[in-house]
């Protein structure tokens, strides 16, 4: 009696799953980078005589000569750490609790030899993104089995879509935020620009006036200039090396999701020699 093919369900996802809406954390971000920047770089203790418009008496103080953007790339930093620290969490859940190559390794084996009760198995205890796609191409291949409406081709046409779906299916929790990331890469370099070229305009305005009275405001535009220059530059350091490290991470579990997918639909060619 033929059978009707259904897609496999998705599996019900567990454990973190990344901030959706993070422009939340860049407002949170954005309050803490002007907080640090006006109450705890400007606190009066940080200048001679105490001073904000006088000369800093230390780092802090040179720092907070920078001007405004500062506090505008403090944000961004802080925005980065942030995102940084919710997308290991949420990499780390999708990775699963198998590691991730024992468990290519295993599955694949299994698979082969046609145990698809153990591969299921290591799909329930691995879980996360790995998880939940191979156990869901592992279903179809169980349901397709049972199927006498469809050819050898289109069996293999299904469990590769079940496959594809489960797949797009998980993407966007892995995705999720690297964007930000990647604009803040560029956002950093170019506000340290917007900051120089304000530092670099009070610098010529002190020359223009003349002067030994305005040594001290050309000595401020050089400050806010180099300092916006360096903290813009550890802003967009720290992003890229954030950004790159996760881009890794799910290009290893994109290639691993590939690996498998296709040993389950090469096992199901080899095993049926039927049209």
């Amino acid at each position: 009696m033929a059978t009707t093919t259904k897609a496999a369900a998705p599996a019900k996802k567990s454990g973190f799953q990344g901030v959706k809406a993070a422009w939340i954390i860049l407002v949170i971000c954005c309050l803490a980078g002007y907080g640090v920047w006006y109450f705890i770089m400007g606190n009066p203790d940080n200048f001679v005589g105490g001073d904000r418009s006088g000369h800093p008496a230390n780092l802090l103080g040179t720092v907070y000569k920078g001007g405004f953007v500062v506090g505008l790339i403090l944000t961004l930093l802080f925005t980065v750490i942030c995102l940084g620290i919710e997308r290991f969490f949420a990499i780390r859940t999708a990775s699963g609790k198998i590691n991730l190559a024992k468990f290519t390794a295993d599955v694949k084996n299994a698979i082969k030899a046609q145990d698809f009760a153990k591969a299921k198995d290591l799909c329930n205890k691995m879980q996360g993104t790995v998880g939940n796609v191979v156990l869901s191409s592992i279903s179809m291949y169980e349901t397709v089995e049972k199927d006498d409406t469809l050819k050898k081709a289109a069996k293999i046409a299904k469990i590769q879509q079940a496959h594809e779906e489960a797949t797009q299916l998980e993407m966007p929790t892995l995705q999720m935020n690297m964007a930000m990331i990647a604009t803040i890469v560029s956002l950093g370099t170019l506000t340290a620009l917007f900051g120089t070229v304000l530092g670099m305009i009070g610098s010529f305005q002190a020359l223009s006036a003349g002067g030994g009275a305005d040594s001290m405001a050309l000595s401020a535009g050089i400050s806010e200039a180099l300092v916006n220059t360096a903290s813009g530059i550890l802003t967009s350091w720290v992003a890229t090396v954030v950004y790159n490290f996760f881009s890794n991470k799910i290009d290893k579990l994109t290639y691993a999701l590939d690996e498998i997918g296709f040993t389950i639909s090469a096992t199901y060619d080899s095993n049926h020699n039927e049209a």
